[in-house]
């Protein structure tokens, strides 16, 4: 598709009530941390967006700030994307105990990663649980706190970091669950009784039957039984800075599906986050046409609100190890010497706080203790009953201090959901 037959179908630009109420909550002292911009050219309506960037984490409390940025990319149709839009942050913030929220910040995104993932499980459920409703959606929810940016997601809406200084992909914030490129997604459906395979003789994807999705995770999809999972990959990064801006890309598979990760990162390259996400857009459009809804949001996380690289710090020789494959693919040269060469080149840098991807929950852990003969109500992690310790409560065996909690008929489809043992039909 060409730019000239794309300007025809170009969404009006943002009108002037709009940018008049920007400019009025920013004089009533709503700070923003981050800058951002969103695009969308609709083929079956069936995208969402969600951005909240005056979110508090004490109500009413400006140094408690934090964002939300988010994509659903719904199928089967538009149910399931617009419930998890307007029900997935309250989710998450209730599983997040009320001590903990006002207590620091470090606590909130020390339990934000569980809460995620408590919050995901949720929302999938409560969505089941409406009579008659069998669409589902992708979901990726990114978390912008100061310099800490943690990521949630099921199914195929990417989030990428980009450093706007050096102008490359710093790291992928999310996994694809598709099954055609997720081997380990693939094994786990099989494992769990599904069946993996191509539509029929003419190829296309491969699916999950039955069902015939193409994706491992989503939320919703409630007619496809216990193989497709709400439970999300989870990463959390802190970004340092060098003298540049970390900038995120988010984007559905309308995007992805056309531009690679540098592509995207390239078109938008030297731009102000509120163009770019039209300019990424535009691509993809005219790199394949529009073949789905394609939609971006690109968010600038300016360097004056992220801490300082440290060159010679222990962290940062950490972080370089990381990067230095990146960096040099085919160079071979002294620690010191690539060293110096690869914080100069580049903008921005991620230090790994945490990463989990797996379904098996009790790895989203937390840090406060189970005692059998505590009062303290605990909520299984799927179902959402409360229940008190040792009355029907299932943990890992020696791990006390594993959570969430599980019913013991949550356990037992659990167990199914991980692919431990085969689906057993009555």
């Amino acid at each position: 598709m060409s730019r000239k037959e794309l300007s025809k179908i170009s969404p009006s630009p943002v009108s002037l009530a709009t940018l008049l109420d920007r400019e009025l909550r920013e004089e009533k002292g709503e700070k923003r941390f981050v800058k951002y911009g969103e695009e969308s050219m609709t083929k079956k309506g069936e995208d969402y967006g969600l951005i909240k960037t005056c979110c508090h984490r004490v109500p009413g409390d400006p140094s408690t700030a934090f964002s939300v940025f988010a994509i659903f990319d719904g199928h089967s149709g538009i149910s399931a994307a617009v419930y998890a839009k307007e029900n997935l942050l309250n989710n998450v913030l209730k599983e997040i105990p009320k001590d903990i929220i006002s207590s620091s910040r470090d606590a909130w995104l020390h339990a934000l990663p569980r809460a995620l993932v408590a919050g995901f499980v949720k929302t999938d459920m409560d969505f089941q649980s409406i009579k008659g409703e069998m669409s589902g959606t992708t979901a990726t929810f990114v978390v912008v706190d100061e310099s800490i940016v943690t990521v949630a997601s099921v199914g195929d809406s990417r989030c990428i970091l980009v450093d706007n200084k050096g102008g490359g992909v710093v790291s992928i914030l999310t996994v694809d669950h598709r099954l055609e490129d997720n081997v380990e997604e693939r094994e786990r459906v099989i494992a769990s009784g599904g069946e993996v395979k191509r539509q029929d003789y003419r190829g296309g994807p491969l699916r999950v039957w039955p069902g015939g999705l193409c994706l491992s995770r989503s939320i919703g999809d409630a007619d496809l039984g216990k193989y497709i999972v709400p439970i999300p990959h989870v990463k959390q990064v802190k970004l340092l800075s060098n003298g540049g801006n970390g900038r995120l890309i988010i984007a559905s598979d309308g995007v992805w599906d056309a531009l690679s990760n540098e592509m995207a990162a390239a078109a938008c390259r030297g731009v102000a986050a509120e163009f770019a996400a039209k300019l990424v857009v535009e691509e993809a459009i005219i790199s394949k046409g529009l073949r789905d809804d394609t939609s971006c949001i690109v968010v600038d996380i300016p360097s004056d609100h992220l801490p300082v690289l440290q060159r010679n710090s222990t962290t940062q020789k950490k972080l370089h190890n990381l990067l230095k494959p990146l960096l040099f693919p085919f160079r071979k040269k002294s620690k010191k010497n690539s060293t110096n060469k690869a914080t100069s080149k580049v903008g921005v840098v991620v230090e790994d706080l945490f990463e989990e991807g797996s379904v098996f929950i009790e790895r989203f852990g937390n840090d406060f203790s189970l005692n059998n003969n505590s009062d303290q109500i605990f909520s299984c992690a799927i179902c959402q009953v409360d229940q008190r310790p040792g009355n029907g409560i299932s943990r890992p065996l020696n791990s006390p201090l594993e959570v969430p909690f599980f019913c013991t008929n949550c356990r037992k489809k659990k167990v199914i959901m991980e692919g431990k043992r085969p689906m057993v039909y009555q």
